[in-house]
């Protein structure tokens, strides 16, 4: 499955699945040129008759503590499997709430901390400062005039290993303006180790950041549209409950294809 191209090989009403090494076998199947090839493996279980548990295990094999992608596929596959168009979603211990559209599935993500400046680099002669923001997981955001100028790949790499960020490091993103509710990110994922497609919690620290140094009016945009290396935008929408600290991330799911993996 990807959502908004963020994939991920999901394994649905995994109990048979408790003793199983599942960085191992993350690390395995997630391989793109000797595995399935996927930037993590989403294991989910109904706890309930309508919460869900949901583990990302990154291709590193390492795990996640919120994807916001790999929620959005959960919810999608539990409207699907279970009638479940408003399923709660239990990920690292934090609940998350989702909404299962035709065109959209919309998940919930909460902002921590915000750090600005936290890490400062200089890249062929440029100076790159990054603001963080937690938002279940931790990000660095820099604001740049265009993302496609920058090598996402060296850079994110350079920083996710940072000295500021240890031990645990960061998602690495580059924010670009391109209209008074509309930005284009590009991210360098921990744990993928390389540049995916899109990224759901890194849209929220984009837009957050992006806010700050007032590109965007979050707070009043009744939503903003995140353009992604997928071509298929992310929405964002603050929580009407606490539109500074909780917002709906939205997107499409697609199921490419389902089959058996011994």
């Amino acid at each position: 499955m990807h959502g908004a191209g963020n994939d991920f090989i999901l394994v649905a009403d995994s109990a048979d699945m408790s003793g199983a090494d599942l960085p191992q076998l993350a690390q395995w199947w997630c391989a793109r040129r000797t595995g399935v090839g996927a930037d993590g493996l989403v294991i989910t279980r109904l706890i309930t008759g309508d919460v869900l548990q949901v583990r990302c295990i990154n291709a590193d094999g390492s795990e996640a503590s919120m994807c916001g992608n790999a929620l959005r596929c959960a919810a999608w596959c539990a409207a699907r499997d279970h009638a479940l168009s408003e399923p709660a979603m239990v990920m690292a211990g934090v609940v998350h709430h989702a909404q299962v559209g035709r065109d959209r599935t919309w998940v919930t993500a909460n902002l921590g901390a915000v750090q600005p400046d936290l890490v400062q680099v200089v890249v062929g002669g440029r100076r790159l400062s990054f603001d963080a923001a937690y938002t279940g997981t931790e990000h660095v955001v820099a604001v740049v005039e265009d993302v496609e100028d920058i090598d996402v790949e060296t850079v994110g790499r350079q920083v996710r290993n940072h000295p500021d960020l240890a031990p645990r490091g960061a998602n690495v993103n580059f924010v670009q303006r391109v209209g008074p509710r509309r930005v284009r990110l590009r991210t360098y994922e921990r744990g993928v180790e390389a540049e995916t497609l899109s990224c759901g919690s890194g849209a929220v620290a984009a837009a957050v950041i992006a806010h700050r140094h007032n590109l965007i009016d979050l707070d009043a945009a009744e939503q903003v549209i995140v353009h992604n290396r997928a071509g298929t935008p992310l929405v964002l929408r603050p929580h009407p409950d606490s539109h500074t600290t909780a917002f709906w991330i939205g997107g499409p799911v697609t199921c490419v294809f389902e089959g058996e993996l011994s």
